[in-house]
């Protein structure tokens, strides 16, 4: 990981973020170098580390043309970017904490009985849940990893939309996902900008902040 970090001043990285629309069609980012922005992006954090995130990869003109239909008003960014990432969130996730927990003693990270601990109160707890819950919970963790992926594009020197407006009901089907299971949650195009973004207003801190 960080092999291809072209910036790695973090106020520029994130007061230069823009939504981008528009990219140039003539830059390809590897398969080597998106996956390791995908490794980078999967160090946000998680309830107890489930990480519920799953991603699909759109990056050929095969897998572009099966998602332009399905992404509304935005298929400028499906046909000009380097890839479309999808990102779901997966409300089975607690199927891999004991992959996880046991590699996290394995690795000295973790003592065996905090192991113990924590995988008896997850795997008691978790798949008892209401649905809802689960899908709240997959929504927001993923929604972590979305924003740390955007963060680490830009500090490998690329751009990246977020997206919302596509069809929510159809996607997980179209990629052979399990409608059940994974719960779309969004879209980020990425590739190097043909016209930048427009630099946004936001509101000051006071305007949406409550001190207790």
């Amino acid at each position: 990981m960080f092999k291809h970090i072209l910036n790695n001043d973090f106020a520029n990285i994130v007061k230069g973020r823009r939504s981008v629309r528009n990219y140039d069609e003539n830059v390809k980012i590897s398969k080597e170098e998106l996956s390791e922005m995908i490794s980078e992006a999967a160090l946000a954090p998680s309830s107890a580390n489930m990480q519920p995130w799953r991603a699909i990869v759109v990056h050929t003109p095969e897998g572009k043309d099966k998602l332009r239909p399905l992404v509304r008003f935005n298929t400028l960014q499906n046909d000009t970017s380097s890839a479309m990432l999808l990102i779901f969130g997966d409300t089975q996730s607690y199927l891999y904490t004991e992959d996880i927990y046991n590699t996290a003693v394995e690795q000295g990270k973790m003592p065996a009985e905090v192991r113990d601990r924590q995988l008896e109160t997850i795997l008691s707890m978790y798949p008892t849940l209401p649905k809802e819950t689960k899908v709240e919970v997959a929504k927001i963790d993923s929604s972590l990893f979305a924003m740390q992926f955007m963060l680490v594009a830009r500090a490998h020197g690329y751009d990246t939309n977020p997206m919302a407006g596509f069809e929510v009901d159809r996607l997980a089907k179209a990629f052979d996902l399990d409608e059940e299971r994974f719960v779309p949650v969004m879209i980020i195009s990425i590739g190097k900008a043909k016209e930048e973004g427009y630099e946004s207003v936001r509101l000051s801190a006071d305007k949406f902040t409550t001190w207790a």
